[in-house]
């Protein structure tokens, strides 16, 4: 193979001095050379090419196609991975769809939940709230139905010894007008016996007064503890921080009461 590149290098030497020697020809940048000499030694040079060129050449010839068939495949290999891409885009987004439906659907199931419970909730303190008030009411009039019937009863007792002493005393008063020496005793005992009459049932209406007071006092207590459970069993539900505990309230209120009898 060397020898073959040697006559190669040798060729195109011989070719460039036919060239250089030519005669040139006038009012020209040609020239004339020997033909047969000039073919034969393109002869020698084509014989003395080795073969690994003329494959060479070949894949030179066959480069546009290689080149052509490798960027369509390319193409189509671009063209599938888009493809591909975009179906699994569509997917994610039809599964990002159907998970947000799924989430909202399951949100406005609990918000429903929510609501329903608070409004249970609202529905039974309202009506603990009416039960405790008609209880509340109901110990209220009996409470003063027992103070009214007591009161007149200590009134009655009161006014009954009022008038008995009144009698008394008027008797006592008739048999000793006549006793002179006794007269200003008589009126003395019968003033006392009035006024002590008068001192027993004005204690009797104060205690009487001070019982219906007292319950009074007591029942207003009960109806403080009942209004500030409502209201923070309201505030609770506003909040959202828990059913109320009612019965502390009332536990105060009877420990209230029981002080203050």
């Amino acid at each position: 193979m060397g020898l073959l590149v040697y006559r190669v290098f040798e060729a195109l030497d011989e070719l460039v001095a036919i060239v250089e020697e030519a005669r040139g020809v006038p009012m020209t940048a040609g020239c004339v050379v020997p033909r047969g000499d000039v073919l034969e030694l393109l002869d020698d040079v084509r014989d003395a090419i080795p073969g690994e060129l003329d494959d060479a050449q070949d894949v030179l010839d066959h480069k546009d196609k290689l080149v052509g068939d490798a960027r369509s495949n390319a193409e189509k290999t671009i063209s599938s991975a888009n493809a591909e891409a975009n179906s699994t885009i569509e997917n994610a987004r039809d599964d990002a769809d159907r998970i947000l439906a799924d989430a909202k659907a399951q949100a406005d199931r609990m918000v429903a939940e929510a609501r329903a419970h608070a409004e249970q909730l609202v529905a039974d303190a309202r009506a603990e709230a009416e039960s405790s008030v008609a209880e509340g009411q109901r110990e209220y009039d009996a409470l003063t139905g027992r103070a009214r019937t007591e009161a007149d009863r200590m009134i009655e007792s009161g006014k009954a010894s009022y008038e008995r002493s009144v009698a008394e005393g008027t008797a006592e008063q008739a048999r000793l007008v006549s006793q002179t020496e006794v007269v200003q005793e008589a009126h003395a005992e019968s003033a006392r016996v009035i006024d002590s009459a008068h001192a027993e049932s004005d204690r009797l209406r104060s205690d009487c007064d001070l019982y219906v007071d007292t319950k009074l006092a007591e029942f207003e207590d009960f109806l403080n503890g009942t209004v500030r459970s409502v209201g923070r069993g309201r505030q609770q539900l506003r909040t959202g921080s828990g059913v109320p505990d009612y019965a502390s309230d009332y536990d105060v209120d009877d420990r209230r009461a029981e002080r203050r009898r």
